[in-house]
């Protein structure tokens, strides 16, 4: 991950697919592992927080909404 720069938490809605919620869901299961009892201790709501904010900060969102011409549909 880039190097973190300021940011702000911003709570917001976001759209996506769901087969992109089930991917997030499923792969921090199996990146968690399940406890001697077979529950998963993972909150994926967070970690649906953390993919997208990696995922900005890594595509460079700065740039995008500095541009314009990107709040024209």
């Amino acid at each position: 991950m880039p190097e973190r720069k300021d940011t702000l938490m911003v709570r917001a809605n976001v759209e996506m697919t769901a087969s992109s919620l089930q991917a997030i869901v499923e792969n921090a299961k199996k990146v968690s592992g399940a406890d001697e009892k077979g529950v998963y201790r993972v909150d994926t709501a967070d970690k649906v927080s953390e993919m997208i904010s990696r995922f900005l900060l890594e595509n460079d969102f700065e740039s995008f909404v500095k541009n314009i011409d990107n709040y024209r549909r």
